[in-house]
């Protein structure tokens, strides 16, 4: 429950603004869907809702300021509103572990997709394979993306060179299909999200050491 956490801590100011703030996002997804789709909502959710979610229920598990820090100016300059959650946050890389649960959560759905819609066929380079063909070309996608989010929550440096392989497969696929088939809406947000979702992994690239060893190189 947003703010829930920081009301118990008696924050009292960051839990009200933090309620509000879940108010308003879970009204603009409520009008989404209905302007929009329930995919789309869905999408809004999942990219600006849920991590917001994880973020404000992150900021409610890490202690308070002890007594002397809050007497110390400098101490709570430094802790000001949700900073300290952001700095902890993206330190441990928790955000890449995030995305790593993203990739699990779309392994689920694309597993649920296939088996609900079994004469599905996936759209691999304008075409449509069938047969034994067209199921490994539908049972790639959770399998790369259960390995991926795997390796993203234990910041695995192979999952980043994985992530990178399929991120460049796909970016040439939904090319491919869209000088085919043309303007889509699905297949322009998916090649948009995808071509900011890939630059937002290799910024973050740091995050995946080279070698697991105390002294290991960063790339």
């Amino acid at each position: 429950m947003p703010g829930l956490g920081q009301a118990v801590k008696r924050q009292a100011g960051r839990a009200a603004f933090l309620a509000a703030t879940g108010a308003i996002f879970i009204i603009c997804t409520w009008w989404i869907g209905q302007a929009s789709s329930f995919g789309s909502a869905l999408f809004f959710f999942l990219l600006l809702v849920l991590p917001w979610w994880a973020i404000q229920s992150y900021d409610a598990f890490l202690p308070a300021l002890s007594e002397a820090e809050q007497r110390d100016p400098k101490a709570q300059s430094s802790h000001v509103g949700l900073r300290r959650t952001l700095i902890t946050i993206w330190t441990h890389a928790h955000d890449i572990r995030y995305l790593g649960a993203l990739f699990l959560l779309t392994a689920l759905t694309d597993l649920y997709i296939i088996l609900a819609n079994p004469t599905y066929s996936l759209t691999i380079f304008c075409a449509k394979p069938a047969g034994l063909l067209g199921i490994l070309a539908k049972a790639q996608s959770p399998t790369l993306h259960t390995l991926i989010g795997y390796g993203f929550l234990r910041l695995r440096r192979w999952s980043l060179l994985l992530y990178l392989a399929y991120a460049a497969f796909g970016l040439l696929n939904a090319t491919a299909n869209y000088a085919c088939f043309g303007y889509g809406r699905v297949r322009t947000v998916f090649l948009f999200s995808l071509i900011v979702f890939t630059a937002y992994v290799l910024w973050r690239r740091n995050c995946f050491p080279i070698s697991s060893s105390p002294r290991g190189v960063r790339l």
